[in-house]
């Protein structure tokens, strides 16, 4: 038995079938893709564009800083024991605020009572050394935030600051 002779191709004597040639991409199917990706991209562009914040949720308002001087000076005894010690500060506090500055004036007596409490109930010992005289700042500066809040103020006080402290 004998195989059976390959067919050739007309015209091509001994010559085997070409195989067909692989079928090119189409385009079609590469305009589809950049399509979708197109649109991804644009979807993504808008979101971006309409859920960003249109200002940082952190913004300080704008304006000069005002400092506002909560007059006289500040004299208290230490609750050191043993010795009659006592501080005495000049404190400022700052703000761009209109009203927190207006509400500031209005209830610097209960301000300057709440800071008076505060710096009575330190010692000298805790205030020898910058730490020290920076956390009764911090301490003071939320007391009077705190205070301002108890009487439903504007409470945008930026800082609160020693412009001059005593400790004998």
């Amino acid at each position: 038995m004998s195989a059976a002779p390959a067919k050739t191709p007309p015209g091509k004597p001994g010559a085997a079938a070409p195989e067909a040639p692989p079928p090119k991409k189409s385009k079609k199917l590469m305009f589809i893709a950049l399509t979708l990706v197109a649109i991804v991209a644009a979807g993504g562009g808008a979101a971006f564009w309409f859920l960003k914040p249109s200002a940082p949720a952190s913004a300080k308002p704008s304006g000069p800083a005002r400092y506002i001087a909560l007059e006289p000076a500040f004299v208290v005894n230490l609750a050191d024991e043993g010795g009659a010690r006592y501080l005495q500060a000049d404190v400022q506090l700052q703000t761009r605020d209109a009203d927190t500055a207006a509400a500031v004036a209005l209830h610097t007596p209960i301000i300057r009572n709440k800071l008076l409490l505060l710096f009575g109930q330190q010692t000298s010992q805790q205030l020898t050394g910058r730490n020290g005289k920076e956390q009764l700042q911090a301490q003071a500066l939320a007391e009077v935030k705190k205070t301002l809040r108890a009487q439903h103020a504007a409470n945008q006080v930026e800082a609160l600051l020693f412009t001059s402290i005593v400790i004998q």
